[in-house]
Order: structure tokens, then C-alpha cells, then sequence
């Protein structure tokens, strides 16, 4: 059981929590939080959003029942913690971009850490929340509220690009990854897939993920595919 340092509120619905404690983790990994007893049944997934020697930080938004939970929590107050899990972004060299779209940025601020020098687009729908938090790691930061980061994007520029947002972007995102191939681009995409999860480890298959080879599971052998390997259906 670990303890909530801070849980602040950022913008409408948008939290920051800071959890105490020997927690590590690779950029695009997640932790399974809870901080209630038996209901809901299930704990939620979090990204990372940076990592300390002596704590975690993640970014959520509440969307339910658990989150709405959390967003109740206090410094001192107990919350349980399990993982890291999954398999994140690579460790990569060259030109990178990271993209963004609303609570997509969680695990976009470790790739920044751990990528200094990288340009970071970030995108949201209604207000911007820790773009500053941004900005001394970025070369570039573009910020759009609004409007549809992507098109700030040229996919061709780039040697790798890192996105994680909503379904919608992640598809518009792959699309564009095809085009700068067809343009002669040889940039690697990468997507960080937001799929619901119930386990955390693979058990359970509520993550599956339609891609070239077959079903895969978001939690254990994602939440970071590369574009080409995923079938968006929708």
C-alpha cells in the first residue's frame, strides 16, 4: 500500500496525483490503482507520467465510478498500487515528436524526460492543462485547444513519433503515418492504444486489440504498438 502525497485538481474533471513510495517503470508503461474496497470491482489503469526515487506520478481524468474515487483522495490517504505493466515506448535516437490528445499526454511527459530535445504537440479539446509543465523539455511546444493537433504534425520530418489520445486521433494518426510512407518517409509511429482493461496482465482479454497477426492484448503486449501493426474498426 503506498501514499498519496498531492492529488490536485488541474482543470474540469483533469487530476495530477503524486503517490509516495519505490515505484519505477519504463515511458508507456501503467499501474493499476485503487483506492477503495470492494466496489468497483476493478482497479484503473494509469499511465505514468514521470517517476521520482521516491514516488510515481500520474494525470487522470474522471470518467466514473473509481475515478470519481480517487479524486477524493488526500495527502496521507492509503492507495494500492500494482505494476508497472505492459510494454511501453521504445528507447529510440533521432528526431522524435511526441503527440498528444487531451489525457493522451499522460505518458507523453516521461518520453520528454527521457527524449530531451524533442518537439511535443499537444491538443485539447476545451482547456490546456500542464503545457508548461512541458515546456523546458520540448525544442518545439505547440499547444492547440480546439482544433486537431494532428495538422500541426509533418509526419515526414520525423525519424520516430510517439502518440497517445483517443481512438479517433490514434486512426487520423495512422493514416498520416501511410502517407509519409508513401511519400518516401521512413518515420516509425508509434501508438499508445487508451483500451478499458480489467486485469492488467492478460488474463482476461477485455483489452483486445485487432492487429496484421491477430487479436493481441493491449495490457501485456501493448499499451504501444506500431501503427501498422493495429486494424482500427471504427
Amino acid at each position: 500500500m503506498a501514499t498519496v502525497i498531492s492529488n490536485e485538481r488541474l482543470t474540469d474533471g483533469v487530476y495530477h496525483l503524486r503517490v509516495a513510495g519505490n515505484y519505477g517503470g519504463e515511458m508507456g508503461q501503467f499501474y493499476m490503482l485503487r483506492a477503495w474496497g470492494a466496489y468497483p470491482l476493478l482497479s484503473r489503469p494509469l499511465s505514468i507520467h514521470q517517476v521520482h526515487d521516491d514516488g510515481v506520478e500520474f494525470l487522470y481524468h474522471v470518467v466514473g465510478e473509481g475515478t470519481k474515487l480517487m479524486a477524493e483522495l488526500n495527502p496521507g490517504d492509503p492507495i494500492g498500487l500494482e505494476g508497472p505493466f505492459g510494454s511501453g515506448f521504445p528507447q529510440v535516437e533521432g528526431k522524435v515528436a511526441l503527440v498528444g490528445g487531451g489525457i493522451g499526454i499522460a505518458p507523453l511527459y516521461y518520453c520528454a524526460q527521457e527524449l530531451p530535445g524533442c518537439d511535443v504537440f499537444l491538443g485539447f479539446s476545451r482547456q490546456a492543462f500542464r503545457e508548461e509543465a512541458f515546456r523546458p523539455l520540448a525544442a518545439e511546444l505547440m499547444v492547440n485547444v480546439g482544433g486537431l493537433i494532428l495538422d500541426s504534425v509533418d509526419f515526414t520530418q520525423y525519424d520516430h513519433i510517439f502518440v497517445c489520445g483517443p481512438h479517433p486521433m490514434l486512426k487520423a494518426a495512422q493514416l498520416k503515418a501511410i502517407a509519409a510512407e508513401s511519400a518516401g518517409s521512413q518515420t516509425n509511429v508509434y501508438l499508445s492504444l487508451e483500451n478499458r482493461m480489467a486485469c492488467g496482465i492478460g488474463a482476461c482479454l477485455v483489452c483486445s486489440v485487432s492487429c496484421r497477426d491477430g487479436q493481441r492484448k493491449a495490457c501485456a503486449d501493448g499499451p504501444v504498438f506500431r501503427s501498422e501493426e493495429v486494424i482500427f474498426h471504427d
